[in-house]
């Protein structure tokens, strides 16, 4: 099995990269935070889950081995796929997602395509035990739901998915309330 590569970016899309390891091009699929990394021409080296299925060998990149991990740990949910799993670490960052099965937050995996309410129940279900540091926060659900609220009036302003929440990473963690953080997403979107 394939486990890393390194390598030069010849070519990339929205939804992968081809990696020129050794005169070999591998296309590897990766989230759209990942690709923004990999720019064409540039060395990279990514951390590899090889799916093999009967028709197909795919490869899914990331960065780290906390991602890849993660990126296991959901495939053990039954009825998650690697392209299912993909987009649930691409929905925010890795740590937010651990904490929003562990609290339980179905509405917040629902934001990802193709997964519904039970398959968001489901993945809280079967993961919220092995994820039971991170119950302890006591500001988590508040959080989570404040992230929320921002990401669907971004939304609500005609900005995508992924555009309001690369703006909300951005956004200092000096911004405390609610109003002020999408104040300041709004500004970091402005001059894009």
């Amino acid at each position: 099995m394939i486990a890393y590569l390194e390598g030069k970016v010849i070519y990339s899309t929205d939804k992968f990269i081809i990696l020129n390891t050794g005169n070999v091009g591998y296309k590897v699929s990766l989230t759209p935070d990942t690709i923004l990394t990999c720019k064409e021409g540039v060395d990279t080296s990514l951390f590899i889950y090889t799916a093999v299925r009967e028709n197909s060998i795919d490869l899914f990149g990331f960065k780290s081995v906390d991602e890849l991990s993660f990126f296991e740990l959901l495939l053990d949910v039954s009825g998650i796929g690697p392209r299912s799993a993909l987009g649930i670490i691409a929905l925010a960052p890795i740590e937010t997602i651990k904490r929003a099965i562990a609290t339980g937050d179905v509405s917040y995996l629902n934001k990802v395509s193709g997964i519904g309410k039970k398959t968001a129940e489901k993945i809280i279900l079967e993961l919220r035990d092995k994820l039971v540091n991170y119950k302890e926060s006591a500001d988590t659900p508040s959080a989570l739901r404040e992230e929320g609220d921002i990401l669907e009036a971004l939304k609500s302003l005609g900005y995508s998915q992924n555009e309001a929440r690369d703006a909300l990473k951005q956004v200092s963690p000096t911004f405390d309330s609610t109003n002020s953080r999408i104040k300041e997403a709004l500004r970091i979107l402005s001059i894009r």
